[in-house]
């Protein structure tokens, strides 16, 4: 063992990459590698990417987030005459539960009362799934 870590004082461990270190990094152990650093600086300078452009503050909002003329039943139940479609299912939903419209034993279903049996077409009852379909008769486009 001892011949054989004399011999290979110096080397990499790898025959592969059969390159004389330095014995200042190496140091005393005999299984230390070296690594050539040209082709690792290449790589890590080909990585980093400069990006100079100025990111842009957000836009005008679009889709649902852009807000949209509403019905008179609509405008009745949330006070507003323009609002983005999410925000009125908010609102709805808190309307719902504060009034403690849903279902005791299915939360699932909603109790229509007058204002809401105005906006979902007269039914009493309608599904938590079914409400956003009810209102888009009532957004103007």
């Amino acid at each position: 063992m001892a011949a054989a870590s004399s011999l290979l004082s110096g080397y990499s461990a790898s025959p592969a990459l059969a390159v004389r270190a330095p014995q200042s990094i190496t140091g005393s152990s005999p299984f230390a590698i070296s690594l050539p650093r040209r082709g690792v600086l290449a790589m890590c300078d080909a990585s980093k990417s400069v990006s100079t452009e100025v990111p842009k503050g957000k836009g005008k909002p679009r889709g649902i987030s852009q807000p949209r003329p509403i019905s008179q039943a609509m405008q009745e139940l949330l006070g507003v005459s323009e609002i983005p479609r999410t925000q009125a299912l908010k609102q709805i939903w808190a309307y719902i539960k504060q009034h403690n419209l849903q279902d005791t034993e299915n939360k699932k279903i909603i109790i229509c009362d007058d204002k809401l049996k105005r906006i979902f077409g007269g039914r009493d009852r309608v599904g938590f799934l079914e409400i956003s379909g009810l209102l888009n008769p009532h957004f103007m486009k």
